[in-house]
């Protein structure tokens, strides 16, 4: 017999056996006492095994040096998270822990979660931040310059808050010659983000804006927030009129600041950067219409002297005397051109004569007039130089050096 047959049947286990639960009752059960027991509690811990799938649930682990928590946030709540959570982020987690049945396993299901040591809305401010001046969307060069004197100025902003009795408030008093168009939108709350973004967009579309002044008055982080959300940052970013950014007080920052193309440290500021004070621009039009002047009178000073000089000067007394001393250069030039003629033509005539003379010297006619003469055939007219060319009764022609005569052979005679 084994031991567990010698051991005795109690009586409360005689009477559990009328209770047997199934998996299912008893993880039932187990889930209803912890969500009575840890509901509506703040966890501190570490995230990790941070999983995003496509469905949009978050499902992370919570864990200390010592253990660890499964939690899940499912796609409500994680859509309203302003910042991104990533593995090793240190955060306060609020909700309520349940038992997940198909695994038996207890989870905490989390409403909301901060980041440890700094508020959400900051944390969310730096991430972003960071990622567009990755991005290139703070880079200076790609600000653009404010007109010097807009004629059509666009605001967007509430028509209910202080920021707009502000800028119209400057902008009349300035430089009341312009005109002003007013985008009303929402600068706080749920959907303020997107109406100011589409005022952008849409204002890009109307032409003749010069610049447009995007703000509202002071608040606090969250007040503001609208101004910090990704989809108006990018629409100032891709606005091609300048816009400048007039969010709350000077101390307050945001993302629209560093993305326009001026920042306004308040609404009353825009107002001043916008427009010139009418006055002051007067003036210094005034200023530098009198630079002009004198800056003119000088010129036709200095253009009067030089003309006074040219004037005054020889050649322009004495126009012809340039002319006259060219025309004797040109004469002497003619004078040594045609002396260097005759000198070549002398030259050639010298050689032409040596030539003449050699060639006299060789001339047949003066071997004639030394008494000889010139045989030759009556044919062919060709010298006779040889009695072995000749034949008897052969006809020739005898030339002198006055006349010639034809004869015919009669005996030819050959000497040794």
């Amino acid at each position: 017999m084994s031991f567990a047959r010698m051991l005795p049947i109690l009586p409360d286990a005689m009477a559990s056996r009328n209770k047997i639960l199934t998996i299912s009752e008893l993880t039932r059960r187990i889930r209803g006492s912890l969500e009575q027991d840890f509901f509506n509690i703040w966890v501190v811990g570490e995230v990790s095994n941070l999983k995003k799938p496509t469905s949009g649930h978050v499902y992370l682990t919570l864990k200390d040096a010592d253990a660890q928590l499964q939690a899940v946030m499912f796609k409500f709540a994680a859509n309203t998270l302003k910042f991104e959570l990533k593995d090793g982020m240190a955060v306060l987690a609020f909700g309520s822990v349940t038992v997940y049945e198909a695994r038996g396993q207890y989870q905490l299901v989390i409403e909301k979660i901060e980041p440890k040591g700094i508020g959400a809305l900051q944390l969310a401010f730096l991430q972003l931040k960071e990622r567009l001046e990755k991005e290139g969307l703070f880079d200076i060069a790609h600000k653009k310059p404010l007109p010097l004197v807009p004629q059509k100025i666009a605001v967007v902003t509430s028509l209910t808050g202080a920021a707009i009795r502000d800028i119209l408030n400057v902008i009349n008093r300035r430089f009341a010659k312009v005109e002003i168009l007013i985008y009303p939108v929402k600068v706080q709350g749920e959907g303020a983000s997107q109406e100011i973004a589409q005022a952008i967009n849409d204002l890009n579309t109307i032409p003749g804006i010069d610049v447009m002044i995007v703000g509202r008055g002071g608040g606090s982080l969250e007040d503001l927030w609208a101004f910090n959300e990704e989809v108006v940052a990018r629409s100032i970013y891709a606005s091609k009129i300048p816009v400048i950014s007039a969010v709350g007080h000077e101390i307050d920052v945001t993302i629209s600041d560093l993305v326009a193309d001026k920042r306004a440290l308040t609404p009353t500021e825009a107002g001043e950067l916008v427009v010139p004070h009418y006055g002051q621009l007067k003036d210094s039009l005034e200023k530098i219409k009198s630079r002009l002047i004198q800056a003119l009178c000088n010129k036709i000073v200095v253009i009067r002297s030089r003309l006074v000089g040219v004037k005054n000067s020889f050649p322009f007394k004495r126009p012809f005397d340039r002319i006259l001393r060219l025309q004797q250069r040109l004469d002497e030039i003619v004078q040594r051109l045609v002396s260097a003629s005759r000198h070549s033509l002398e030259l050639e005539r010298e050689r032409l004569i040596g030539l003449a003379n050699r060639l006299d010297s060789v001339s047949p006619l003066k071997v004639l007039n030394r008494g000889y003469s010139i045989t030759t055939s009556v044919e062919g007219d060709k010298p006779i130089k040889s009695v072995e060319e000749l034949t008897v009764g052969e006809k020739l022609k005898t030339r002198f050096y006055q006349g010639g005569i034809v004869s015919s052979v009669v005996e030819i005679m050959k000497h040794p």
